[in-house]
């Protein structure tokens, strides 16, 4: 009896072993962290496979394109020459704070996904601007009340 037990844990262990190994190989294999500028050209050769820029547009950089657009990326101390390939997210603007992926094409970076980076407290700027607007407008109305004794 004690053995049929030992022998269930053992193929339990086993196969909670397996499922771990190919879990963690399968998302080694998918996630791509991202580097800065600095990062990604210090080393004398650069990363071969696929990876992530990020940084900050410079302002005056953007060109269109007839496929897309080319920009500088900056993290303050290297700027690197990038050339995406399709539309640029709405919010894609001169110090915008970007997320390129893709990979190296000579000195220039190749990118065919960028995304627009912020905080977890991001509201679009009509948004943003209608609030600000609400919230003065409340304060007035607040001060006025006070101001008269209400």
């Amino acid at each position: 009896m004690t053995s049929a037990r030992q022998l269930t844990w053992l193929a339990a262990l086993f196969v909670l072993g397996v499922l771990l190994v190919f879990l963690g190989q399968t998302l080694g294999s998918n996630v791509i962290y991202f580097q800065t500028p600095s990062e990604a050209t210090a080393g004398p050769e650069r990363a071969t496979g696929r990876l992530r820029l990020a940084g900050a547009v410079v302002p005056g950089s953007v060109a269109h394109t007839a496929t897309g657009v080319t920009f500088e990326l900056t993290d303050g101390i290297t700027v690197v020459q990038v050339r995406h390939d399709g539309e640029p997210p709405e919010l894609f603007a001169d110090g915008a704070p970007i997320v390129c992926e893709g990979r190296w094409d000579g000195d220039r970076f190749h990118s065919d996904r960028l995304m627009i980076k912020h905080g977890s407290e991001y509201r679009p700027p009509e948004v943003l601007d209608a609030a600000e607007s609400a919230s003065l407008t409340a304060g007035r109305t607040a001060t006025a009340d006070v101001g008269t004794g209400r």
